[in-house]
């Protein structure tokens, strides 16, 4: 049911807008203002934080807004924000402290600054809104357990595939079917590209080489997948998900008997992911029915005879939908995604290439390590390393290529929120667990 599109022309009727700012003015930032600035109704983006600053006016004058304000204090853009005068800084934590903001939405990518400025946000009472599954994969539970207490909703992106996913699967369980995989569709998985194998395509599309190398190998679809997994109570099936492949231009209904059926049909179901079928960039979930006359009818419209059936959406359009995602915070208090609660799956990381005592770990998407998923329950006994956590730390002794990485492997930088957010969510949701240089301490008034 499409209900955002008359609220929003609603408020723009009432000239009380949901106003939003943005954290992140690169590739997807910039769509995300045109967007909003162009062709959202009853929304204003009154503000755009980025750590180089001329890049946040840049994203404003590519929406065809020429008359912005620098500002570097909180009261500076509050007095914008009445005056109705858009405003451009590079401290997020002014859009974070400043009254008369709805909502944030974060598009850096970047996993402690990212965190930073979710928990900044929901501290001082905004919706948030991720397009940055690395956080919400790393530390949303949590996140989410504090947008709770605030009253505020912690929320990942429709436009982004786990987004679009989550609203699938909400249309299948209202059918009354029974969704028993989400799945992602992929054209590439290669988990040893790196940002100089990707650096043509960057180029092409004007994006970063970490970026586009995060998607190449499958550490982004891991996060995806495994938020939606945390936000459905789903799992993986092995560590690093099914994955298969199949010739590329499969049509997706041709390539479901590669799924084990008798584990869809049991337990909560699975996440996981396909390259080469088509409708790609889409997603898809398979669900499942119990009465024969719904399942007759099922058959009837085209679905087949079961026990499984398909569903799908054959596009994502990020920047297109992710304001959408703020008005449904604001106006009705819904998120497009969100934990559950407990992390039913992480991302941790594994060795790109052989790595030596030593060496300090680089970013996602660099030239280190990929992402894989896999079950927190694993992740929790075998003391797994997140990926999420993993840039900065030095290496202890030497890891082979493709071995997964463990806290005892690592030595983590001193006094960063993430670790301190991963040590709230261990207890939280089960208690006290010891890590690498764990040391006592607490955020709840922030970093």
């Amino acid at each position: 049911m499409i209900i955002v599109d008359t609220a929003l022309q609603k408020r723009q009727e009432e000239g009380n807008p949901v106003r939003v700012a943005m954290v992140g003015a690169g590739f997807m930032g910039r769509g995300i203002a045109l967007q909003i600035c162009s062709y959202v109704p009853g929304m204003e983006l009154v503000a755009i934080s980025n750590r180089t600053i001329e890049k946040a006016g840049r994203a404003y004058e590519e929406a065809g807004v020429t008359e912005v304000q620098e500002v570097s204090s909180v009261s500076q853009l509050e007095n914008n924000i009445r005056e109705g005068r858009p405003s451009i800084t590079d401290d997020a934590m002014l859009l974070c402290q400043a009254e008369g903001i709805d909502a944030i939405i974060e598009v850096t990518g970047a996993v402690e600054f990212g965190a930073k400025v979710a928990l900044a946000a929901i501290q001082h009472k905004k919706h948030i809104v991720l397009m940055d599954a690395e956080v919400d994969g790393t530390v949303g539970p949590i996140l989410k357990v504090y947008a709770d207490k605030a009253g505020v909703v912690f929320t990942n992106a429709d436009g982004d595939q786990p987004g679009v996913t989550m609203n699938l699967y909400r249309f299948v369980k209202s059918l009354g079917v029974k969704p028993v995989l989400c799945g992602n569709i992929k054209g590439l998985h290669d988990p040893y590209r790196n940002p100089t194998t990707q650096e043509g395509f960057a180029k092409k599309w004007g994006q970063q080489p970490s970026m586009v190398t995060s998607f190449a190998d499958g550490s982004k679809i891991s996060f995806e997948q495994a938020i939606v997994a945390n936000g459905t109570g789903m799992r993986v099936a092995r560590r690093g998900m099914l994955g298969p492949t199949v010739p590329s231009g499969t049509p997706l209904k041709e390539a479901m008997d590669l799924y084990p059926l008798e584990e869809l049909l049991e337990g909560n179901g699975i996440v996981d992911y396909i390259v080469g079928a088509e409708p790609g960039p889409g997603v898809f979930v398979l669900g499942t029915h119990d009465h024969p006359t719904q399942k007759h009818y099922l058959n009837l419209y085209k679905l087949g005879e079961g026990p499984l059936y398909l569903f799908y959406t054959p596009y994502h359009l990020c920047h297109f939908e992710a304001p959408l995602t703020a008005a449904r915070a604001v106006l009705f208090q819904d998120a497009a995604l969100t934990p559950l609660g407990k992390p039913t799956v992480e991302v941790v990381a594994a060795a790109k290439t052989d790595l030596k005592a030593g060496d300090t770990i680089d970013g996602i998407g660099h030239y280190m390590t990929y992402g894989l998923c896999e079950n927190a329950d694993v992740r929790r006994t075998q003391n797994l390393l997140p990926i999420g956590v993993a840039e900065g730390c030095i290496l202890k002794n030497d890891i082979p290529k493709d071995q997964v990485l463990t806290y005892d492997d690592v030595i983590l930088p001193e006094g960063r929120l993430i670790d301190q957010l991963r040590k709230e969510q261990d207890e939280h949701f089960w208690g006290r667990q010891l890590v690498a240089n764990d040391q006592p301490s607490s955020v709840s008034q922030g970093d």
